[in-house]
């Protein structure tokens, strides 16, 4: 039985991968946390307001981007292994981590529980050394706090290291119109109410364009992909790892 907590309770993200766990047979919800979220209930467990009082053998952190660094220190301190769905993990952001977290336990950085969404990834980096060019288009609700969101940068990044680039050429007469540059890949954020997740890789060589895309119509595509995480995160090195495919057989 693997010991289960999860941070961020009550936000979008962290609802559906309470449910899931709750309802898993082979894991155990033993602690919510939210510091803004005090004597609220869900899934039976009242959320704590103090780190101190989390225990757990799997920490999953769903909280806002500003906070994430300073949980993770304490769960670090706890000595608990932890899954991060909180986006906007740069290259520099991941660096940062991996000097913050050290090699006692392990931290799985998924920057998207959809498994629909990590084959497009995976797709993506596969595709991206055969084609000339490459663009990621990314929607996300018009509330999400981080742009790019951190599905296209890790979609970039994996990219960017299978030798995939976007065209040059155009100048931008607006600044930004090209989108953002992401190791030499370029990502363009929408942001729109009523949305919840959508990204398009679009590559292309003289004469043809393939798009690969996926579209989540609720937050609860993001549950197995969490259990996943959950149920492997312990079996991988000590340290950061950066994508559900550590651990997606």
């Amino acid at each position: 039985m693997i010991r289960v907590a999860v941070s961020g309770a009550g936000g979008r993200l962290a609802g559906p991968i309470i449910d899931a766990v709750a309802m898993a047979d082979d894991l155990q919800l033993t602690a919510l946390y939210n510091p803004n979220r005090p004597g609220e209930e869900f899934a039976g467990l009242e959320v704590s307001t103090n780190p101190g009082d989390v225990s757990a053998d799997v920490l999953v952190e769903t909280a806002h981007p500003d906070v994430v660094f300073e949980n993770l220190a304490a769960w670090r301190d706890s000595g608990m292994a932890a899954v991060v769905g909180t986006s906007g993990f740069t290259p520099e952001r991941l660096d940062q981590l991996s000097s913050m977290w050290g090699s006692q336990r392990p931290c799985l950085v998924v920057p998207n529980f959809s498994i629909g969404a990590v084959l497009m990834m995976r797709f993506g980096r596969e595709a991206a050394s055969q084609f000339d060019a490459v663009e990621i288009i990314e929607r996300h609700h018009a509330t999400k706090p981080d742009a790019p969101s951190g599905t296209s940068l890790a979609s970039a990044m994996g990219i960017h290291e299978a030798g995939g680039q976007s065209a040059e050429g155009s100048t931008e007469l607006i600044a930004g119109a090209r989108g953002a540059d992401v190791q030499g890949v370029r990502v363009h954020s929408l942001r729109l109410p009523g949305v919840i997740a959508q990204q398009e890789v679009a590559l292309s060589n003289p004469g043809e364009v393939l798009s690969i895309s996926h579209l989540s119509t609720s937050y609860e595509s993001f549950a197995a992909g969490a259990l996943v995480a959950i149920r492997g995160v312990d079996g991988l090195e000590p340290g950061v790892h950066l994508g559900l495919d550590a651990v997606l057989q």
